[in-house]
């Protein structure tokens, strides 16, 4: 074991030195270890003694030698950084995609998708539109066990393809073509390249971890198809047996070795029930439907490159070539913790959000929820690009994509949050009329007025009687008491003169609101106009767009941005 943190530090190192010209950098290197080796972080302080001792030993080479030694160990590791790291605005040429490319999104649809996941839709389906050719949804939905598929998830993806404005050519569902894949194992098997290992988990991964073959891994090629038919037909039960692939036993990278390609699973899954018992693994189901569906080119996450380097085992087995794979770096989001579907669901079963489209969550249900707009998603996503650098971002580049779209088309709606209700003395008019927007001319509301209106409460606070203000597209007071004012004038050029502060009210006959947030939720009232806004975004002022989600007592608003 020891041998083998030894060998992926020293090629985690020799690529940091390589990339920077210097003596790699202790801190780089450990991050580099445990980001792409989960499963060591709880051992973490166990390797320290390891990095530094490999560190120094690197420290006392030359750059020429670095280079060398690296590519020995990990050549993949130099064409990294040989490709462009930092991210590219708008979208790079695919190389060979000339003649069209054939391009897919594959999901697991165990909740619908995120903002990650709408980056990998809206991009695959770009590339499409730019060369010519297909883009494919594949549901990679053969674990129904750890990540169980949900029934709902599937007609989800495919509305937010549709919403997002890429509809796929064709969609594909991985359970329900196992039985396609049977006939490849057992070619697999015949050529030598997989084998039926009867170790239990700890046996298999104490031999792996070693670097020492599996006793089953010689087996006779009937012996081998003999134990693959007692998988099938039940003489083998849940955990006694497993297909593997032939890798490299001795690879550096312990994940590579002999991989698991099927299992025994006796739980129904939830779209095809119990039609099958051996189920693949997702790196043989994906690249055993790359192949069938002549998938050009990959977009695939850098923590992923395993995946690549086991797949290309069973490509070489099988004679195939394997698609081109460009790797792009994690997008994380300021304003959202993690992406995990898994980890969503889980809050929303424990009731911390009210479903998927709670406007708390980064998935497409929710924004769409809250008005934000396909076409503005499909900019930014673009423009990010498709670097291999992590990328953290903020929500508000996202909304001003979204302002430019949505400003010209929103009305304008008063909403008075924790209202306070004020009487003015005077002959005030009973109705006024506000335009529905600013700048451009479509029209005017008309509010009922009156002697008695509701402000926001934060408007009146630190106000002393004599203060003045306006109320805007109505009129001019002064502060005589608490909760009492009384009439100026209904003149705008008397507020410009005397600069007096403007505050937005609402009518007497206004309709109670809830505003849904992402940070919190505001309760108040808004002029009657909102109820002819069912599903629209509007502008609430000094407050932010709106799209009126519900009407109700009270009627109910998923707040979108500022």
């Amino acid at each position: 074991m020891a041998e083998d943190i030894r060998a992926l530090v020293e090629k985690y190192a020799l690529q940091n030195a390589v990339k920077y010209k210097a003596a790699p950098n202790q801190g780089a290197v450990m991050g580099k270890l445990m980001g792409e080796h989960a499963d060591l972080r709880p051992r973490a302080r166990e390797f320290s003694g390891i990095i530094a001792e490999v560190l120094k030993e690197i420290a006392g080479q030359s750059p020429q030698q670095w280079e060398k030694r690296l590519e020995q160990l990990a050549p993949e590791l130099l064409e990294e950084l040989e490709e462009k790291k930092e991210p590219v605005k708008g979208l790079p040429a695919l190389p060979g995609a000339d003649g069209g490319v054939v391009m897919r999104f594959a999901p697991n649809p165990n909740g619908p998708p995120t903002l990650g996941s709408a980056r990998g839709i809206i991009i695959n389906s770009e590339y499409v539109k730019k060369y010519g050719g297909k883009f494919l949804i594949r549901f990679d939905d053969t674990d129904p066990v750890k990540k169980r598929p949900m029934p709902e998830a599937y007609g989800w993806y495919l509305e937010d393809c549709e919403w997002l404005l890429a509809r796929p050519d064709q969609v594909i569902t991985a359970s329900e073509r196992v039985g396609q894949y049977y006939p490849i194992a057992e070619e697999l098997i015949r050529r030598g390249g997989a084998y039926v290992c009867q170790c239990n988990q700890e046996q298999f991964k104490a031999l792996k971890d070693a670097a020492t073959a599996c006793p089953h891994r010689d087996q006779s090629l009937e012996e081998n198809m003999e134990l693959w038919r007692m998988m099938l037909d039940g003489r083998l039960g849940e955990g006694e047996a497993v297909l593997r692939i032939k890798t490299d036993i001795k690879h550096r990278d312990p994940a590579i070795r002999d991989w698991a390609a099927f299992r025994i699973v006796t739980t129904p899954h939830p779209i095809v029930g119990d039609r099958y018992r051996v189920w693949p693994l997702l790196d043989f189901e994906s690249a055993v439907e790359d192949h069938l569906q002549q998938v050009t080119h990959i977009l695939r996450g850098k923590d992923l490159m395993d995946s690549e380097t086991r797949q290309r085992y069973l490509y070489q087995h099988m004679g195939w070539t394997y698609p081109r794979v460009v790797h792009w770096g994690r997008i994380k989001i300021h304003q959202f913790g993690s992406f995990s579907t898994s980890k969503l669901r889980k809050a929303i079963e424990a009731g911390e959000y009210t479903g998927w489209d709670d406007p708390r969550l980064p998935t497409v249900r929710a924004v769409r929820r809250r008005g934000l707009r396909a076409d503005a998603l499909r900019k930014f996503m673009v423009e990010l690009g498709v670097g291999e650098t992590d990328i953290s971002i903020s929500m508000d580049t996202i909304y001003a994509e979204n302002r430019k779209l949505v400003d010209p088309e929103a009305d304008r709606r008063f909403f008075v949050w924790d209202p306070v209700e004020i009487s003015i003395a005077g002959a005030v008019p009973d109705r006024v009329e506000a335009p529905l927007h600013p700048t451009i001319k479509r029209g005017v509301r008309s509010l009922t007025a009156g002697n008695r209106v509701f402000v926001c409460r934060s408007d009146l606070e630190g106000r002393s009687s004599g203060d003045r203000l306006r109320l805007k597209d109505f009129c001019n007071v002064e502060i005589v008491g608490p909760k009492e004012a009384r009439l100026i004038d209904l003149d705008p050029d008397t507020a410009r003169k005397q600069r007096l502060p403007i505050i937005h009210w609402a009518p007497p006959d206004s309709l109670a609101v809830k505003v849904l947030g992402p940070e919190r939720t505001d309760t108040g009232v808004a002029e009657p106009g909102i109820a002819c806004d069912l599903n629209r975004v509007v502008q609430f002022e000094r407050y932010g767009f709106v799209r009126i989600d519900s009407l109700g007592n009270p009627i109910t608003a998923c707040f979108a941005h500022r």
